[in-house]
């Protein structure tokens, strides 16, 4: 395993950019200087996160999320 996180990753095991092994080694994301810990989805190199709206979900039961854009860090906590 690499000592950085992957540019992208995703709660999500419908998506490319899930990876079971990362998510299980324990992944942390500063946004905008903030430890985030509701984080859907996140890229660092186009500086976004995902993240769920509340308790509201879609036609598929899965939560709602909304993008914002800003200083992304990741990090392994462990």
């Amino acid at each position: 395993m690499t000592d950085a996180p992957p540019d992208h990753l995703s709660n999500d095991p419908r998506s490319k950019f899930h990876d079971p092994d990362m998510l299980e080694r324990g992944v942390g994301i500063r946004f905008n200087g903030v430890e985030r810990t509701n984080v859907e989805e996140y890229c660092v190199s186009e500086g976004w996160i995902r993240v769920a709206m509340g308790r509201a979900l879609d036609r598929r039961g899965q939560p709602m999320t909304m993008k914002i854009k800003g200083n992304v860090e990741a990090y392994f906590r462990t």
